[in-house]
């Protein structure tokens, strides 16, 4: 039986892949760099993955294809310089005009002057899903373990430093009382900050779970007012509900505060299309079906989205959003999405995230009766 050639291979092209003719066989998409980074070989599966004809893609540099090839020249210059023998790793490979492509990247450094780096693509959506929603739960989890024990921790000296100040404040000679006292003032006053920033980190885990019938339409609409009386001007928050969703066990309060956080930190990044007058938020929900959730499969879920049309978060701090204490924003706290995390992950879901230069999504999924 033949191999499996692409329509687009003329004699000569076929002459050209001879050499790497049994990688045509392959469902992963296969890329073959010379010595400047120009394809000079892909297999049939990479003009499917890429949606290029591979007459096309030969002769191009492998960082043209995409907005942020420059990710792909540096494994190639590291597979030439030989800094490591194949490397493995998730990429989000941004195409003009098309959605961001995401893959799994095995960079192989080959053992040929004239071909030394052989990339292969692989789009596998669902166990990438599978991997980062148990990553999620493995840090949050990690993330709660962790928090207790430090807030406890904080939490004794704290009391010990205030009261000391306050008992240092009574013994201050009165005729010193006025220029002493601004300090130990300080010293209250960052105590209790602290013991505020402590009490925040604890919320999700003090509070008992008060379950009762949750409408996610009225969560949504609750947090639209809130965020339209902060922000009344320039700012657009656009609803497109399916109304056949069905009420579920939760907690109301929980579920607002899980969205109102995603949705005024997106208003908050928006500040310069406020000005500008063109700001959107999008709430969506829909119901999704045949669901997969911390190793549980769901036959129905909430699918809930929150969009924006804002800057994008950051890249480098993308992967650790949902981190305690980490923020993208000048003076944020970073508790917001962890909060929001906790809360929904208390209800069996999860929240994820895309991101990327004028679009940034935020998808809750909560189990459904």
């Amino acid at each position: 039986m033949g191999l499996r050639r692409s329509k687009h291979s003329s004699p000569s092209d076929k002459a050209a892949f001879a050499p790497w003719a049994g990688l045509e066989l392959l469902t992963s998409a296969v890329i073959v760099l010379d010595a400047s980074g120009v394809i000079c070989y892909a297999n049939p599966a990479t003009e499917h993955l890429l949606e290029h004809s591979i007459k096309g893609l030969r002769g191009q540099n492998i960082a043209s294809l995409f907005r942020n090839g420059a990710a792909l020249l540096q494994l190639f210059d590291q597979a030439s310089a030989y800094q490591f023998s194949d490397k493995r790793l998730d990429l989000t490979l941004e195409r003009a005009g098309r959605e961001p492509l995401r893959v799994h990247c095995i960079v192989t450094a080959l053992d040929s002057p004239a071909t030394p780096v052989l990339l292969e693509l692989r789009e596998n959506v669902q166990q990438l899903k599978l991997d980062r929603e148990e990553r999620l739960l493995d840090q949050s989890l990690a993330n709660k373990e962790l928090i207790r024990n430090l807030a406890h921790e904080i939490k004794n000296p704290l009391g010990g430093i205030r009261g000391a100040a306050q008992l240092l404040e009574l013994e201050l000679p009165e005729r010193q009382l006025y220029q002493l006292r601004e300090y130990t003032q300080v010293i209250i006053k960052e105590a209790d900050r602290l013991q505020t920033l402590v009490d925040r980190l604890l919320a999700p885990h003090r509070h008992a779970h008060i379950v009762g019938d949750v409408n996610i339409h009225e969560v949504c609409e609750r947090v639209r007012s809130l965020i339209m009386a902060e922000f009344p001007t320039g700012l657009a928050i656009v609803r497109d509900y399916d109304l056949s969703i069905p009420e579920f066990r939760g907690d109301n309060e929980q579920l607002i505060q899980a969205v109102l956080n995603i949705a005024h930190n997106a208003a908050s990044a928006l500040s310069d299309r406020i000005a500008a007058g063109d700001a959107e938020i999008v709430l969506k929900t829909r119901v999704a079906r045949q669901v997969t959730l911390a190793k549980v499969r769901y036959r129905l879920a909430l699918d809930l989205h929150i969009t924006d049309n804002g800057p994008g978060i950051p890249a480098e701090i993308r992967d650790r959003i949902f981190y305690p204490l980490v923020s993208g924003r000048e003076g944020g706290s970073g508790l917001g999405l962890t909060l929001a995390q906790t809360f929904v992950q208390q209800h069996l879901g999860v929240i994820e995230c895309e991101s990327w230069p004028g679009y940034t999504d935020f998808r809750i999924l909560i189990p459904l009766p």
